[in-house]
């Protein structure tokens, strides 16, 4: 049996969710991700940082507004992220 860490499969996910995102941001645009992967990442991580900084209040308030796909995709990426962090903090107490 092959050891397998539960946080390598949660950055693995995480990482997918990105590549998701850059795909929809250019789904959203009308364009290709083809040739230009790294141009839909840039944006994607741009996305991410927004969606991040925009608090917990923003963020709780898509409860009471209906949210489209893109930001269905950043929800996940943020759960991810915190379900990361949480691992990490156990992992060092």
């Amino acid at each position: 049996m092959r050891y397998t860490d539960e946080l390598d499969a949660l950055r693995a996910a995480r990482d997918a969710l990105r590549h998701r995102i850059a795909e929809r941001l250019a789904l959203e645009a009308g364009a290709s991700i083809e040739g230009a992967l790294e141009t839909w990442l840039t944006a994607s991580d741009e996305a991410i940082e927004t969606w991040e900084s925009e608090g917990e209040e923003a963020q709780d308030s898509r409860a009471f507004r209906p949210i489209g796909p893109l930001q269905d995709l950043l929800a996940d990426h943020a759960a991810l992220v915190e379900r990361i962090a949480e691992t990490l903090d156990r992992r060092l107490s």
